[in-house]
């Protein structure tokens, strides 16, 4: 049976969002609450990038530590085959290579530069220089495939496919599908190029994760395994993606999405603390609407509404909140406290592992975690919680290689000197 996998795309597409800003660190705990989740696969990034690449090689060590589950690590990258062999140095073997094909793209983004066949050309070159690089998966992305002509897409994904991808992912990059629509394309395109399908939608019109589910309904039932690209607490460009939960929650009981099988086991236990986290690091509340984790969603006060649900919660409630890790409660802390980060002391440094839990072999492992604790403290600019100094004090190796981030020197030519001259005077 085709079965229903899940590529966070959190780290990637989500915070290139403008106000949805992770550290290194934050990103880093994310994966780490994915993995715990049970997720497939997070797109961790960008492995071209110069300051993204100490983070995902700081990922794969501790993916190769057993830290983040059985989760796959994947970057994205253009079509472009530069980009492509940037990225492999990283040691990444997962990718997913993006190029547009829809003639809106072509004509008014590349602007004479590329052509229907140069656009193949671009994928099919990308593709061939990531599997030779050693390239473990390889997923094709048709950027705005939701208006992209069905006979050029075929196209595209089967000469992508004759390269060496695996996965053709369907980019509703403006949120334009509806269910009906996307279910019967998506089937179309499994059916024609019988290649696996990755669902990647935007929430434009409010249907992101309906036409996700819709979508992957159609791969599924062409016989095709499906991957849906979601992302935490629905964040993403412009009005964001399809939320994470709730697309774990459809197919777990959304009627007649059951008979189909998810390929990774996933423990809902982590939805709470994952989406609180979030919610907290970008500084985003969750809306009381949520579903799964918003705070209205155990909560009961029309009179008809309180009484069926004391008599038995499934009156008023499709899943009971411990299944999602929801506590009974919350405790905030008053009165005295103690904390430590980036101005913190020994004292209240060793008070506070205590309290997790954590001791310390001797003062030189006491002074090196510290050091680690403020440093993290100056990179993200917040509180800590008590999961983020657990992790410290677990991966302190990773942690430090996480923050190592420096910009190349510079060449030193004529034009960068005259800026800076410039500058200075002014």
């Amino acid at each position: 049976m085709a079965k229903v996998h899940f590529i966070d795309v959190t780290n990637r597409d989500g915070v290139q969002a403008p106000r949805m800003n992770l550290s290194k660190f934050q990103k880093t705990m994310l994966n780490w609450y994915l993995g715990r989740l049970g997720i497939h696969q997070s797109e961790m990034g960008f492995p071209m990038v110069e300051h993204e690449q100490n983070y995902i090689k700081a990922n794969l060590q501790l993916q190769g530590m057993g830290a983040l589950g059985k989760m796959v690590l994947s970057g994205w990258c253009r079509a472009v085959a530069a980009d492509v062999r940037a990225s492999l140095p990283t040691g990444l073997k997962d990718f997913n290579l993006s190029i547009s094909t829809s003639d809106q793209m072509i004509r008014n983004k590349f602007q004479g530069k590329l052509d229907r066949a140069s656009v193949i050309k671009e994928m099919v070159e990308a593709v061939r220089v990531a599997r030779e690089g050693g390239a473990r998966t390889i997923g094709a992305n048709a950027e705005d495939a939701s208006r992209t002509d069905m006979e050029y897409l075929v196209e595209f994904a089967l000469a992508a496919k004759e390269a060496g991808a695996q996965r053709l992912r369907y980019c509703d990059t403006v949120g334009y599908e509806s269910p009906h629509s996307i279910e019967a394309r998506v089937y179309e395109l499994a059916t024609r190029t019988q290649m696996t399908i990755e669902l990647h939608c935007h929430d434009d019109l409010g249907m992101a994760v309906a036409n996700s589910i819709a979508g992957a309904r159609g791969a599924l039932e062409a016989g095709q395994d499906t991957w849906i690209n979601t992302s935490a607490n629905g964040i993403g460009e412009r009005a964001g993606g399809a939320d994470l939960l709730s697309c774990i929650l459809a197919f777990k009981y959304g009627r007649g999405l059951d008979q189909y099988e998810m390929g990774d086991p996933i423990d809902l236990t982590v939805a709470w603390p994952l989406t609180n986290y979030v919610a907290d690091v970008l500084g985003i509340p969750i809306p009381v609407n949520q579903p799964g984790v918003g705070a209205n969603m155990f909560t009961h006060e029309s009179g008809i509404h309180a009484d069926g649900a004391l008599k038995d919660r499934q009156n008023y409630e499709l899943y009971d909140y411990p299944v999602l890790g929801i506590p009974d409660q919350t405790c905030a802390v008053t009165g005295r406290s103690i904390t430590t980060g980036e101005y913190g002391g020994m004292g209240g440094f060793k008070h506070v592992y205590q309290r997790l839990g954590i001791t310390f072999d001797d003062d030189e492992q006491a002074h090196y975690i510290l050091n680690l604790v403020q440093f993290v403290n100056a990179h993200n600019h917040m509180p800590f919680i008590d999961d983020e100094l657990r992790f410290i004090a677990r991966y302190p190796e990773q942690v430090r290689q996480l923050l190592t981030v420096n910009p190349p020197p510079s060449k030193g030519s004529p034009a960068l000197k005259a800026i800076g001259n410039r500058i200075s005077r002014e």
